[in-house]
């Protein structure tokens, strides 16, 4: 476990998955989700090279199938800590026999924390090292303990939105079904039934920030997430926690699209070049 800290926040990353695990403030609050595994055995772990399930666990890339799980392979894999200092961490993994026989490409992918104070910076960079083309999605999957009962909790949406959100179906794929979330209001109340039909997957939000509260607690948390095209949000239901999910992609379509290269919101980067984004989680106490 490696931890960086500041006077009002104590971080802990781990190595195996770079997965954040740990995000206490100074009145020893843990503002992360722990892991039960009763409930949902992980914190944050770090989607890539997917995001979402895959039909059938697959991809065709060129002609050739390959397989690849649930969210890729980056959450259960061991990185390396190649910077450390008392506010930064940075983790890097770099492929290996197992990664590239279910995605063969030279990649680096870094994963950076930042502290600044009440503030914590999660930054991504994805290094296309190889000869050709790579086809690859990210994102983040923090789970964060609600403050008070779900009943008295709420999501507020940077801005006053009418937005309907998109399904998963039965084998997990991307559903061209919707549900009515949010109609003239920036304020979404969280409900032990609010997951039942799994994730809630927005693909045109206009806010670009969202804050976990509760009626009777001045706890705020708040995620940034600028330059993300889409944001799931998804818990357990009826569990104390609740995940806010800045991607760059998502599930596959319950329709077939054929070759990688033709998946809906697949990144695709040239060789030699790298890919950055970053999302924040701010703490108000």
């Amino acid at each position: 476990m490696n931890s960086i800290a500041s006077k009002q926040l104590l971080v802990q990353v781990k190595p195996h998955g770079a997965e954040l695990c740990s995000v206490r403030s100074a009145d020893g609050f843990e503002y992360l989700w722990q892991a039960d595994s009763a409930v949902w055995n992980r914190h944050a772990p770090v989607l890539f090279p997917m995001v979402g399930k895959l039909r059938d666990g697959q991809y065709a890339l060129n002609g050739k199938t390959y397989e690849l799980s649930q969210h890729g392979f980056a959450r259960d894999m061991n990185f390396e800590l190649i910077t450390q200092s008392k506010t930064t961490l940075v983790f890097q993994l770099l492929p290996t026999a197992k990664t590239l026989k279910c995605f063969p490409f030279k990649f680096a992918l870094n994963i950076i924390y930042q502290l600044d104070e009440n503030s914590l910076k999660i930054g991504y960079e994805v290094q296309n090292n190889g000869e050709e083309t790579m086809p690859f999605s990210i994102g983040a999957h923090p789970g964060f303990t609600l403050p008070g009962p779900i009943d008295e909790c709420f999501l507020e949406f940077e801005k006053v939105e009418t937005l309907n959100a998109r399904l998963l179906g039965q084998q997990g794929l991307f559903s061209p079904e919707t549900v009515p979330v949010l109609k003239d209001s920036s304020l979404l109340p969280l409900s032990k039934t609010l997951f039942d039909r799994d994730a809630l997957i927005f693909l045109d939000a206009e806010s670009k920030k969202i804050t976990l509260g509760a009626k009777n607690s001045s706890r705020r948390l708040t995620v940034e997430f600028d330059g993300f095209p889409e944001l799931g949000i998804w818990a357990k239901p009826g569990a104390p926690f609740v995940c806010i999910e800045p991607w760059y992609g998502y599930a596959d379509p319950e329709e077939p699209y054929g070759d990688i290269w033709n998946k809906p919101g697949i990144l695709k980067l040239v060789a030699g070049e790298t890919f950055t984004c970053e999302h924040r989680i701010i703490i108000e106490a």
